[in-house]
């Protein structure tokens, strides 16, 4: 197995016996079981079904597809395998799965930043504060076209929602390991907001 579900909790530092100080973020991973598989016979591939936490208020056809464990996960997601040899349906993963000093790639979701101008957004100047521009100070400036094409064309840096975008961090190094609290610390920062979920693989990701 080489991937873990998993919470971001908060940044801290490592301090080494060399006196090296190393920027660390906490990701809580306790409590991922496997709760299904995929099979090359019926599926077409081999894959082993990964849950994390509890959905306090789940539907019932969601109740009726885990009823064979007994719960609704709040978060699953699927990680390819060459065999499903060892695989047991209600395993915990430890977080010792994962070797201390690997690299492994992080995918999660950036802070949302809502509706921004493009200042904020893109970083443009904006315009003059001076000669009556009072309205221009965070402006984007002209936008349209001539005659032709008469139209804005489609990219063009313009306001609208900022963050809250996927991203993978490749190469982060597993610095920590608690089996018993369920933790792992990545060395560096990880994307999202505090409590956010995260997905983590031992593998790199193309």
């Amino acid at each position: 197995m080489s991937t873990l579900i998993g919470l971001k909790l908060n940044m801290s530092q490592l301090f080494q016996q060399d006196g090296t100080v190393i920027p660390m973020t906490y990701i809580d991973v306790k409590g991922v079981k496997i709760i299904g598989t995929r099979t090359e016979e019926k599926d077409g591939y081999n894959a082993a079904i990964l849950g994390f936490g509890i959905k306090k208020n789940p539907i019932k056809p969601e109740t009726e597809k885990y009823k064979s464990i007994g719960y609704v996960p709040q978060y699953s997601i699927e990680t390819r395998l060459e065999k499903l040899e060892g695989i047991v349906i209600g395993e915990e993963i430890k977080p010792s799965v994962l070797e201390l000093n690997s690299k492994i790639s992080v995918t999660g979701f950036t802070k949302g930043k809502g509706f921004q101008g493009v200042v904020k957004r893109w970083g443009f100047a904006g315009g003059p504060r001076t000669h009556g521009q009072s309205d221009r100070e965070r402006h984007g400036g002209s936008l349209g076209m001539r005659t032709t094409p008469g139209r804005v064309f489609k990219g063009k840096k313009m306001p609208g929602r900022m963050g809250f975008d996927k991203k993978t961090v490749k190469g982060l190094k597993v610095v920590f390991i608690d089996d018993e609290k369920g933790i792992i610390g990545l060395k560096g920062a990880v994307p999202g907001n505090k409590g956010s979920l995260v997905i983590l693989r031992s593998r790199i990701i193309k």
